[in-house]
């Protein structure tokens, strides 16, 4: 049971991998950096998908555009200017 444990945290390490975050200390920008990093990640499988011919281009548009807008309200939820 551990080791299905440890297997699945190093698989979501490796889907997910997180940079150290080195700006300015304050909770509301380390969670923005942890949400641009998730949106980079995202649009990055996107757009494989689509060079892959997985998605159609109207569809990888419509899904970064959903991203972004996710990505927009959490900024405007943190207070970031």
């Amino acid at each position: 049971m551990a080791l299905e444990s440890d297997f699945l945290a190093n698989l979501s390490d490796f889907l997910y991998p997180q940079s150290s975050y080195y700006g300015q200390f304050q909770p509301e920008y380390l969670a923005f950096n942890a949400n641009l990093q998730e949106f980079a990640q995202r649009v990055s499988y996107i757009s494989s998908l689509q060079t892959g011919g997985k998605l159609s281009p109207d569809e990888a548009y419509q899904q970064i555009k959903m991203l972004w807008k996710q990505l927009k309200h959490s900024k405007k939820q943190l207070k970031i200017n």
